[in-house]
């Protein structure tokens, strides 16, 4: 079966320069699937000249209106939706957010057999490709940048300047910490880039039961999962497992980090009912010691008090005074600082299209040549005959504008 795949021009402001498949990386996929074509449309802003794609002899066009498969990033203006085409970009509509249901309701309309990257998920239920490791690592970045301008301790700059992460790192050679306690919260890819940061500074990481009872000489950081900020109200031991499946049972035993951080670097995964990591209470607490929060996951108004709105590439940093519970300057004396730009990956854009084009090529591509045998498009086709399938029936009443 021959099928022919378009990498689409990203068309949402502000401008994204990342792509799903580097030119190296889509000549890769082409030498790997005879059956496939690959078309690249036309783009002046991607992070990859159209050029790079010519060179390797891939047609460059502005008509891409006779392929089967649209392969792009970041959302589709709707009137640039083809119909009856296959899509895969981040439509952000699973957890039925406001803004895009009109686009949901245009891709049934138009008969468009929607994967979302976000559904693109193993046996396990655990999601397959995603920028994830990029947004740790420009978080953390982005922290210790925040750190070194409020504290006239060092200027780094912005990574949106730099070539690579090679350059980032080379970056972070030039600096030296302070004797600050580092809290890394989770175990995810987000997480691991974060501390993919923390290991190439240096800094020691150390066990819970130091981190929380100690002093140091030298900058520490703690990697805490789930199960060491969150424990279950009864006093039982909990479970991981149990804490995905149903949170309420749980209570934030997060207070016991945050009388011994400095710098507290969110990079958890944060289901609904779980409890709040910490309250804007809790931040009015003399023992609150926390005065600079990374928050990578990003959400508003939500499990991290501080993080009021989200920041943005241009203005990364902003203040939280806990006392009135409100927005100040981030260099404000009693404040904490907080970097909450939520499309980090978007700062690295060579290396995050990279990254992502390795797990794409090993995850997707070879379900449209292998009949699909993982149910890797089964899974994560969200529409198909101008329908819901079965697994996102539950965006009907979003869909019908009734939620």
């Amino acid at each position: 079966m021959s099928l022919k795949f378009a990498i689409i021009k990203e068309r949402k402001s502000p401008p994204d320069r990342r792509v799903v498949f580097s030119p190296q990386k889509l000549a890769e996929a082409r030498e790997q699937f005879p059956n496939a074509e690959f078309v690249v449309e036309s783009s002046d802003i991607r992070v990859f000249p159209d050029e790079a794609y010519a060179k390797l002899g891939f047609k460059v066009t502005d008509d891409i209106s006779d392929c089967d498969v649209m392969i792009g990033v970041k959302e589709v203006p709707i009137d640039h939706l083809i119909p009856n085409k296959k899509y895969f970009f981040f439509s952000h509509t699973i957890k039925k957010q406001p803004y895009n249901r009109k686009l949901l309701v245009a891709m049934l309309e138009k008969n468009i057999e929607m994967f979302d990257h976000e559904t693109i998920v193993g046996n396990n239920g655990f999601r397959l490709i995603g920028f994830g490791r990029y947004a740790g690592l420009v978080g953390a970045y982005n922290g210790f940048r925040a750190l070194g301008l409020r504290d006239n301790l060092f200027k780094l700059p912005k990574v949106e300047t730099l070539s690579d992460l090679d350059d980032v790192k080379r970056q972070l050679d030039k600096i030296t910490l302070p004797n600050i306690k580092i809290l890394l919260t989770g175990t995810g890819k987000v997480a691991k880039g974060a501390k993919e940061i923390l290991d190439h500074l240096g800094v020691k990481e150390i066990s819970d039961a130091l981190y929380l009872t100690s002093q140091f000489m030298e900058p520490v950081y703690v990697m805490a999962d789930v199960m060491e900020y969150a424990k279950r109200k009864d006093g039982k031991v909990g479970s991981t497992e149990e804490f995905y499946v149903d949170p309420s049972g749980y209570k934030s035993n997060f207070m016991a980090y945050a009388k011994e951080t400095d710098y507290f670097i969110a990079g958890h995964f944060y289901g609904d009912g779980a409890p709040y990591l910490f309250t804007r209470e809790d931040a009015k607490h003399p023992e609150f010691k926390i005065n600079l929060v990374a928050d990578i996951s990003c959400d508003i108004d939500g499990p991290v008090a501080s993080t009021i709105r989200p920041s943005t590439i241009a203005e990364p940093f902003y203040g939280y005074d806990p006392k009135n519970e409100s927005e100040t300057t981030f260099d404000a004396k009693n404040a904490i600082t907080v970097m909450a730009v939520d499309n980090l990956p978007c700062e690295l854009p060579k290396d995050a299209s990279e990254g992502f084009g390795d797990t794409f090529l090993k995850h997707v591509i070879p379900a449209f040549f292998n009949n699909d045998k993982d149910g890797i498009l089964q899974r994560s086709k969200m529409t198909e005959n101008k329908k819901l399938t079965k697994r996102f029936s539950y965006l009907q009443d979003y869909v019908d504008g009734m939620d």
